[in-house]
């Protein structure tokens, strides 16, 4: 079976990360397919809470090729699946402490399942980017002193 790893690269550097989750996402059958075939972004996408569920919003799966009339809108909002001690918990955390939830990435579990890892997560401010991106550089000078 092919690894499908689809990740988020803006969310670490945009975001502090607390606690993270694993959630399964409610699919149509033609999403599933576009996602086995890598055709998914959540670089822009973010999680919200309606009704006691937890939402994605902005997230972009592109329509299946072979779809015909049964094919999906791209940029529709998709339900969380969590327990729901889990998204009491979420809930709680995003109203009291001013904390967002953030998708990291989406990958097929053993089973063929998609799967959403999230983040409950605090934004940085400017200063923190700044070192994010001292720390980033120093590593790479560090990996090029190692080849050597």
């Amino acid at each position: 079976m092919q690894k499908i790893n689809i990740r988020n690269k803006k969310a670490s550097f945009e975001y502090e990360f607390i606690e993270t989750f694993v959630a399964g996402i409610q699919l149509f059958g033609t999403e599933i397919k576009s996602i086995r075939a890598g055709k998914a972004n959540i670089g822009d996408s973010f999680c919200y809470f309606s009704a006691n569920e937890l939402y994605v919003k902005e997230m972009h799966i592109s329509e299946y090729k072979f779809g015909s009339y049964y094919n999906h809108e791209e940029k529709r909002e998709r339900k969380l699946l969590l327990n729901r001690k889990e998204l009491d918990k979420l809930d709680r955390k995003t109203k009291e402490s001013g904390l967002t939830i953030v998708p990291l990435r989406i990958f097929l579990n053993e089973k063929g399942f998609a799967k959403m890892e999230i983040a409950l997560c605090r934004g940085k401010k400017h200063y923190d980017k700044r070192e994010s991106l001292k720390q980033r550089d120093h590593k790479i000078e560090i990996d090029r002193m190692m080849k050597r």
